[in-house]
């Protein structure tokens, strides 16, 4: 079988287990970059520019969060139908799909640019941002409006290249972009050389070069390479939108943003109650929360890639990898986030002595509450990789529904009504029940659940869908048929 223009080797080829790792570990370098930026980004802003500037970062930090929640999902639609229909070697409808996204990305991120910049003063008064760092926040917001669009179309591309089998050239770009936001921060907030110091909104004026260069830099490669995704002269009307895609696109994509919303707000109502046991337990959580995050990045990366290599493989109707796909990344997880759990129980005291002072009762706190939790996280990148296996069929409400149930039926209800006589304990507790219940529900619904007949585009005479397990014939575009159950 041969590769599309012969340029990217096709994830329904070749050894599952190695194909799957290879493929996972830039993604999982590219998260880890990103969390290093933005930590580095805190630190000039905290240490330098005061309280105020990082407590108006903050702010910003969580409007931004959720703008790019809105179109992660999109972006993920397009990473599955991208992959299903290179796994059906028809490079013309992955084409199709690049250019109706194109378009969307485009119309959306001017629109949020321009809303944004003017509203910006609103939507940090609704967030209740302190006055002090109002004049801040404002500054910094509206240039990071202005660089949305970069930033939009960065990562649709870089989500467009995964779903085509290529997690590399995402990552060695993402170097990049960090590479040159942590280079650029000191020298627009403090003025090195010929340019003006321009604090906190220096910051922001860093990122905006950073995505701007970095995606010119990325589209010139492509180009420069004759990808096989790109759009050439002679097939401009590709970027007229397919209305089927487009609706794909936003009604697939949709449940899959807001999961980052459930899993966000559910996060704020968690603080909320630690908030009430004081400054301590506050601090507590939030150094074990550092770690949390590092522990997670495995099991995302993993959930990440099984979705872009299930998704080719739907496409060509290999249903026994797709299963072995599944199997593979349950694996890894247990193999990375467990390795990352070991090291946390063996060096616990000393990972939170990091960010907590050694003789505090904040740390014997931490160390607490991590005995609890810790464990569970091997639970949640069960449930990361089995989302992502069918969510590659285009299943993807199921999987939100079970995260609405554990994030906000399961964890905050056993919480509160166990506090009374368990104390802080019932918080530290709704985390791994929450986990164990997500892991039940989604090794359920992967069994049992009807994810096999899904589909991310309805049947078409243009769309002739193959039998289970057989090979798509060149030029279809193979959605998720019925398959019997591994």
């Amino acid at each position: 079988m041969t590769t599309p223009a012969g340029r990217q080797p096709l994830l329904t080829e070749g050894p599952i287990a190695r194909t799957l790792l290879l493929f996972a570990l830039p993604i999982l370098g590219s998260t880890v970059l990103q969390s290093l930026n933005a930590s580095v980004n805190a630190m000039w802003i905290g240490h330098y520019l005061g309280e105020a500037a990082l407590s108006a970062s903050s702010n910003a930090g969580l409007i931004l969060f959720l703008l790019l929640s809105a179109v992660f999902g999109v972006g993920m639609a397009c990473t599955i139908l991208v992959g299903q229909s290179l796994g059906a070697r028809d490079v013309t409808e992955a084409k199709r799909v690049v250019g109706t996204g194109v378009v969307f990305f485009t119309a959306v991120s001017a629109l949020v640019a321009v809303g944004g910049f003017l509203g910006t003063p609103w939507m940090l008064r609704v967030l209740g941002t302190p006055a002090d760092a109002m004049p801040y926040a404002v500054a910094y917001l509206r240039i990071i409006f202005v660089a949305m669009p970069a930033m939009y179309f960065y990562n649709f591309l870089m989500m467009t290249l995964r779903g085509a089998g290529d997690s590399k050239t995402p990552f060695l770009f993402m170097a990049v972009s960090v590479l040159l936001d942590i280079g650029l921060n000191p020298v627009f907030m403090f003025g090195l050389g010929p340019f003006p110091a321009l604090g906190i909104a220096g910051s922001a004026v860093a990122t905006l070069i950073a995505q701007s260069a970095t995606l010119l830099a990325l589209l010139a490669t492509l180009y420069a390479r004759r990808h096989f995704l790109w759009i050439g002269r002679g097939e401009l009307r590709l970027f007229r939108p397919d209305w089927t895609i487009l609706r794909a696109l936003l009604f697939k994509g949709l449940p899959m943003g807001l999961q980052m919303i459930v899993i966000s707000s559910s996060a704020i109502v968690m603080m909320r109650l630690v908030n009430a046991y004081g400054s301590q337990s506050v601090a507590a959580y939030g150094a074990a929360s550092q770690l949390w995050i590092y522990v997670q990045m495995p099991a995302m990366a993993i959930g990440a890639a099984v979705s872009s290599m299930a998704a080719q493989n739907v496409g060509a109707g290999l249903w026994d990898r797709v299963g072995r796909i599944a199997r593979a990344g349950v694996l890894y997880n247990f193999l990375l986030t467990g390795t990352l759990v070991g090291a946390i129980y063996l060096f616990n005291r000393g990972a939170l002595n990091l960010f907590l002072p050694g003789d505090g009762d904040a740390l014997l706190l931490a160390q607490h509450l991590n005995a609890i939790v810790v464990w569970s996280f091997m639970c949640i990148g069960v449930t990361f990789v089995l989302f992502g296996v069918v969510r590659s069929t285009g299943a993807v409400w199921p999987p939100l529904a079970m995260l609405v149930v554990t994030m906000w039926f399961i964890r905050p209800p056993f919480a509160v009504l166990l506090q009374p006589s368990m104390g802080a304990d019932a918080i530290w507790w709704s985390f791994p029940l929450g986990s164990a219940a997500s892991v039940l529900l989604a090794a359920a619904y992967y069994r049992w659940g009807g994810w096999r007949r899904a589909r991310m585009l309805a049947p078409a005479p243009s769309r002739p869908v193959p039998a289970a397990g057989q090979d798509a014939p060149a030029g279809a575009v193979l959605e998720a048929a019925p398959a019997p159950a591994d």
